[in-house]
């Protein structure tokens, strides 16, 4: 036989061995395989392979709350006009009204339009009431009543905030860490997963909102003290790692994240602002210089004389305050806009990485409600991880080492046991290559499913070999061939109806059913298209004759 002919023949094994070497580079090759190259150079956690474990296996905390906000859907605000164009000046006047009528700050309410050109009004705060919630609306010549206002929010806010804090996760370099949402009874909530953090860090994670911004202060015209708002974080283009400056004779004080601001009208805009107030002239001078006292760990306000000062503030708070330094001199000198960078300050360690990956981030679109009456938080230390990881270990050994023997029990020829074990473990194989390569964190979910993928992958050995087997003599390829087909079209079948049972479970937000059916569908789709067919091959090649 020429080795074409082989290779045609044998084409199912080969296609095996390729997905087993894949599989193993994966698992054991240091950085792996992975399906994003943006992640390939992501520290992972040292250890003989490069799964990655989730909560039940790995320690951690998974929160699960609701979104803070209420919801006007569907409003008649002559937003959008008949030919499908959306007015944005009509936007910013509800959204204006909305901030006074209410009291609200700027990211505490919102005006979108869909796709559809349906337009909704959410506020994102629990201080309000759905009448005043629908007087406000009013007040903005909208057409809404009580009776229109819901509580939650709208699923594109749902989905933006999804987005902010998966980044977020990713920022912090929390890897194994999920976002998704879950809904029980009407209610939609915000499950988040990070393992190897208690749950008093990422609470604090969770309620930071995130918003950023730098606030002039400065003395106005009749000499007191002012402050407005020069630059947010929708105006920076790209954010640097915290850093710690030198200081006089090599000493340091506090951190700064380098940050470049967007290239022209914001850049430009900026600039300006600080013209205008004054940071370039009078701010400028050494007796214009920022120096605000510091009383019990924060900045404070009570001082004499006149203060020209950059506030770096973040969700509401002052986290650090500092002169124009280097930066008025580009803008001087006129070429600073060529060059847009600027540095935030922050007293320390923590809260410039913390500010960094806020930047990075974006801010949340609407804080979650993490009240202990609305929120659940369950917490594993990493001890009783270990113990599942190790439980999971011996599970899965002693159900190869049962399998095994059974089979053997079966068939006492080792033609047929030994391919049929090694073929039901190498879709093991397969499945935890895959999971090393798309980064998906292991729990005791995705265990029970490899469980599964075991037992109904040596089923389904079982019966090709008893079909095959079943009427005596098989030593004719034609014989083989015909028994095989027949079998395969039974476990055809079986996959199918697996795979359309576990569908549901695999999509719906149903906790760890989820991993559970993912992991059984991917296992049941690589027997039938790679190891059942490989199986086969193996089977004829070894008892037929050549």
């Amino acid at each position: 036989m020429n080795p074409i002919d082989g290779v045609k023949q044998n084409w199912r094994v080969l296609l095996l061995v390729v997905f087993l070497t894949f599989s193993v580079i994966a698992l054991f090759v240091p950085g792996g395989i992975v399906a994003d190259s943006s992640v390939a150079n992501d520290s992972v956690e040292s250890g003989p392979t490069n799964l990655e474990f989730g909560l039940d296996l790995e320690g951690g905390t998974r929160v699960r709350a609701p979104v803070t906000g209420m919801t006007a859907a569907d409003i008649d605000a002559g937003v959008v006009s008949d030919s499908g164009q959306v007015d944005g000046d009509r936007i910013e006047e509800i959204e204006s009204t909305l901030y006074t009528d209410l009291e609200l700050d700027r990211a505490d309410a919102k005006v979108t339009v869909a796709d559809d050109g349906s337009v909704s009004a959410e506020v994102f705060t629990d201080n309000v009431t759905h009448a005043e919630f629908a007087g406000a609306l009013q007040s903005a010549n909208v057409d809404a009543s009580e009776e229109d206002i819901h509580d939650g929010v709208t699923e594109q806010t749902r989905n933006e905030i999804i987005s902010t804090l998966r980044t977020k996760i990713n920022e912090a370099g929390l890897s194994g860490g999920s976002v998704s949402e879950q809904t029980m009874q009407g209610t939609n909530y915000i499950v988040v997963e990070v393992p190897n953090m208690d749950s008093d860090e990422l609470r604090k994670l969770l309620s930071e909102r995130g918003v950023v911004e730098v606030v002039a202060y400065f003395p106005d015209e009749t000499g007191n003290q002012t402050n407005e708002t020069v630059l947010t974080q929708e105006q920076i283009a790209n954010v640097d790692p915290p850093q710690q400056p030198p200081g006089p004779q090599g000493q340091s004080r506090g951190y700064v994240v380098p940050v470049q601001v967007k290239d022209g009208e914001a850049a430009e805009q900026f600039q300006r602002d600080m013209e205008r107030y004054g940071f370039l002239d009078e701010g400028y001078t050494p007796q214009g210089a920022c120096d605000l006292p510091e009383e019990n760990g924060s900045i404070s306000f009570d001082h004499e004389g006149e203060q020209y000062c950059l506030l770096t503030i973040s969700d509401g708070e002052v986290v650090d305050a500092h002169s124009m330094g280097g930066l008025a001199d580009g803008m001087i000198a006129g070429n600073w806009v060529n060059d847009p960078s600027f540095q935030m300050g922050a007293p320390s360690q923590q809260e410039a990485q913390s500010l960094s990956v806020n930047l990075r981030a974006g801010s949340l679109r609407a804080p979650l409600d993490l009240s202990p009456e609305n929120a659940q938080i369950y917490s594993i230390t990493p001890t009783h991880a270990d113990q599942f990881k190790q439980y999971s270990l011996l599970i899965g050994l002693l159900s190869v080492v049962t399998v095994s023997g059974v089979v053997y029990t079966r068939y006492t020829d080792t033609r047929i046991a030994l391919p049929m074990i090694v073929t039901a473990l190498s879709e093991v194989v397969i499945l935890l290559g895959f999971a090393a390569m798309i980064r998906m964190p292991l729990d005791l979910s995705h265990v029970a499913g490899f469980i599964a993928v075991v037992g109904t992958g040596v089923d389904d050995l079982v019966i090709i070999a008893d079909e095959v087997l079943d009427e005596g003599d098989v030593s004719s390829a034609r014989v083989f061939q015909s028994r095989f087909r027949k079998a395969f079209w039974v476990i055809g079948a079986a996959a199918a109806t697996t795979i359309i049972a576990l569908s549901p479970l695999a999509v719906l937000s149903l906790g760890d059913l989820k991993g559970f059916a993912i992991i059984t569908i991917l296992g049941v789709l690589i027997g039938v298209l790679i190891t059942r067919p490989a199986y086969g091959d193996i089977l004829r090649r070894l008892l037929t004759d050549r």
